[in-house]
């Protein structure tokens, strides 16, 4: 039988039966790897479920190149310049060129459509709740929550800073201030009414930054671990879901917060240091350098960490037994402004706890960025146990009042921009069946 030559082989057909021998077979195979080795080429051809076996004749190829200033290039395929080509293949006005049809192609093509992908992107709004202004996760909801968390922290801490001048007063020097009432008095005496607003730049500034982070990085982390946990486990385990996701946004709040804590602290603590930020920061920096505005971040987390893992945590948790034990209806017929009461109400028990929990550490960072040169564990030994507690009282009243107006503010802040609110978590319909909760 005369074969039939392809592409530099020469194929015939077999001369053995329908089936073939299995030893034949093998040594075809092996044949076919040793002479063309393309892995392609081999499963195309080893497969006897889809093609009759061939025996392979070499053929000797021409190899394809070319002689650029006497040196032998091996061309890509079959890519040998002819007379008409503008340029050499794999030259750089090649690839420019190449670059050029790209932007004609898929510029011409997308703009084209323009009129359907209008219509699409209509289409996929139109699925939205007619009450929000954007997807729940969606950028766009991060960023007001971020900008949420901004305003709520930096009004309401800038609000309350002659309470936080007296309550750092009351810390670092109790000899002198001996109480919420004597505090004010002697800072009326000494530096009158504008003394009550010393720190007040760098807390707006600071309080914002944390603002941002705490609540913006607290929505993407609850997001992100319940998509790790699932529907379920992020039922069952929401508690630790609220903990984690605020741990993790307050680590990075208090590092954008340091920096102005530290000169706020320093401000308010040291008559005659600064009267101002302006004032404050160069000198700071002039002796002692950066880590003047970095020393008190580890006491920062100290107190920051717990305060807000108890903030939020016991803020979500209170809000859900509220609606379930207390509000006389579901949530989603309570009104707006109903639904903010109950806000308000749920940030003020969460921040009563937040004080407790965070004072001590609050203590050491009011002390520690007063004295230069001081380590927490040294103005921890310093303050003792009952020093850490000094000035509780007027914390639980300013941090009381701060969450639940911060958690107001944010709240409001969701309900102006038509942001997503989910309701209080209720178990999965999976859930139940699995506990035998329903049929």
């Amino acid at each position: 039988m005369t074969p039939k030559t392809a592409t530099g082989f020469g194929l015939c057909e077999p001369a053995f039966g329908k089936v073939g021998d299995i030893k034949l077979q093998g040594a075809l195979l092996n044949s076919l790897n040793t002479m063309y080795p393309t892995t392609l080429t081999q499963l195309a051809r080893a497969n006897p479920f889809s093609a009759p076996l061939f025996s392979l004749q070499k053929v000797e190829e021409p190899k394809q190149t070319t002689s650029v200033n006497g040196q032998n290039r091996r061309l890509a395929a079959a890519a040998v310049a002819d007379e008409g080509d503008s340029c050499e293949f794999g030259s750089q006005k090649y690839f420019i060129l190449c670059g050029f049809g790209g932007i004609l192609s898929c510029g011409t093509t997308h703009t084209a459509v323009v009129p359907l992908d209008l219509i699409k992107c209509r289409i996929q709004v139109c699925f939205l709740p007619l009450d929000v202004s954007c997807e729940f996760g969606s950028s766009k909801y991060y960023a007001l929550c971020g900008f949420g968390g901004i305003l709520s922290c930096g009004i309401t801490h800038t609000a309350v800073v002659p309470l936080d001048l007296v309550k750092c007063r009351l810390q670092v020097d109790p000899a002198k201030y001996k109480s919420i009432f004597n505090g004010f008095s002697v800072t009326l005496k000494e530096d009158g009414f504008r003394g009550l607003g010393k720190g007040w730049a760098p807390t707006f500034i600071g309080y914002s930054m944390q603002g941002l982070c705490k609540f913006g990085f607290y929505e993407v982390f609850k997001v992100l671990y319940s998509d790790m946990l699932g529907e379920e486990n992020t039922y069952l385990w929401r508690t630790s879901l609220y903990l984690a996701a605020s741990a993790s946004a307050e680590f990075f709040a208090d590092i954008a917060l340091a920096p102005m804590e530290a000169c706020k602290v320093r401000i308010q603590t040291q008559p005659g240091y600064a009267n101002t930020l302006r004032e404050c920061a160069p000198k700071m920096f002039a002796e002692e350098g950066l880590w003047a505005f970095y020393k008190g971040v580890v006491p920062l987390w100290m107190r920051q960490i717990p305060y807000t893992m108890m903030k939020f945590a016991c803020f979500e948790r209170t809000v859900e037994l509220l609606y379930k034990f207390v509000v006389p209806k579901p949530r989603s017929e309570c009104s707006k402004s109903e639904q903010l009461v109950v806000t308000f109400v749920a940030g003020y028990i969460a921040g009563v706890f937040c004080a407790i929990v965070s004072h001590p550490a609050d203590s050491v960072v009011s002390v520690l960025n007063k004295e230069s040169g001081s380590t927490a564990v040294q103005v921890l030994k310093k303050l003792g146990p009952k020093g850490v507690w000094k000035g509780l009282v007027a914390r639980i009243i300013m941090i009381g009042t701060l969450t639940a107006l911060q958690w107001f503010i944010y709240d409001s802040v969701k309900v102006y921009f038509r942001l997503p609110r989910p309701p209080p978590p209720e178990m999965p319909e999976s859930l139940k069946k699995k506990l035998g909760l329903t049929e």
